[in-house]
């Protein structure tokens, strides 16, 4: 038996019986093992179609080598069965179990004072773009403005199918190279936005103890410090354990801020332990497109050039007046299929 053919039996085994488990009571009456069993009969519904598509093509091939009639179609059934088989292994190739997640974005001003919280909403406003290009939704959680119009941090969450499996390669520092509109000289400055990305999780995917959690309420402020409402509305939680600290006051509610808080710090913490299991991952297996750390460089956008080079994949394009606007897909494409081939080059190692 080739390896391909095991491969396809080994497929359609794991569908069979995760079809099973999804069919079994005990299963399906608890929320988390049938939230866990409905993603991996999601993952491997694509996967199984290939192999039902490889099994047809060399039955078809078969019958072609055997009949003379149809010898001519044999080698378009070869090159058919070969392009099937290498969409197998990719498709085969382990994915991250949180691509097909929604995300929660925090957008932070790096290094450059005003141009750099300037430049944080642009930012904002180009993925939030992207966001709609790809027919997702977005949801702003939580907004921090300074006097210039820029943002200090700007929290928002995109929902979609597959959304974290797009935004995930936004994260780390994006670098603007421009001449601001306060600059007399026409200088160009350098300054810094920080993009952090992380998987949008479920109650039952992440416990959090209340007895884990401090909770203050304090009174909303806008960009001076300026109390902004007369009543205690705003939240910070902090999650003891971890030192993690969120803090809500864009909604009137107290409630719906703590709401939106625990959104994020659940994130925050499904974050925190998937970066330690990357990490891990990584130092053996060294299967990460750059390292994931927020602080690393990945891309840097060139305003006189009308230019974007994204550092991961060495990838330069002059046209960064789309790219502003949402244009975002050829990066995506080109990331994905470095990470599909650095993937598969190590499954087949």
């Amino acid at each position: 038996m080739s390896t391909i053919e095991r491969l396809v039996d080994e497929l359609e085994r794991s569908y069979a019986e995760a079809q099973e488990r999804m069919a079994d009571p005990t299963v399906y009456n608890d929320r988390r093992k049938a939230a866990e069993t409905g993603r991996r009969l999601k993952e491997l519904q694509a996967p199984v179609k290939l192999a039902e598509a490889w099994r047809s093509a060399r039955a078809d091939l078969d019958d072609a080598r055997e009949d003379a009639e149809l010898a001519t179609m044999t080698s378009e059934l070869e090159a058919e069965v070969e392009r099937l088989e290498e969409e197998l292994r990719l498709a085969l190739v382990e994915k991250d179990p949180a691509d097909e997640k929604d995300v929660i974005v925090e957008i932070r001003q790096g290094v450059g004072g005003d141009e750099a919280a300037l430049w944080a909403g642009d930012v904002y406003r180009m993925l939030t773009r992207y966001a709609e290009r790809r027919r997702f939704r977005t949801e702003t959680l939580s907004t921090s403005e300074n006097e210039a119009g820029g943002f200090k941090e700007v929290v928002f969450a995109v929902k979609g199918q597959g959304a974290f499996s797009v935004f995930k390669y936004e994260g780390g520092t994006h670098r603007v190279q421009r001449v601001p509109e306060t600059e007399s000289q026409g200088r160009i400055h350098t300054s810094t936005a920080t993009v952090a990305v992380m998987p949008e999780v479920e109650d039952v995917e992440i416990a959090i103890e209340d007895k884990d959690l401090k909770i203050d309420v304090f009174r909303s402020t806008g960009p001076g410090g300026q109390s902004v409402n007369t009543t205690d509305s705003a939240v910070r939680i902090t999650h003891l354990p971890t030192g993690i600290v969120v803090a809500m006051q864009d909604e009137k509610s107290q409630l719906q801020n703590k709401n939106k808080a625990m959104r994020v710090l659940r994130a925050r913490l499904y974050e925190a332990e998937r970066e330690r299991q990357l990490a891990e991952v990584a130092a053996a297996r060294r299967l990460q497109i750059g390292t994931g750390e927020r602080a690393e460089k990945i891309r840097t956008y060139n305003f006189a050039e009308n230019r974007l080079t994204d550092h991961r994949i060495k990838l330069t394009v002059h046209r960064l007046d789309q790219i502003l606007e949402g244009e975002l897909d050829e990066f995506t494409g080109a990331l994905q299929a470095e990470e599909r081939r650095r993937a598969l080059a190590l499954a087949s190692a």
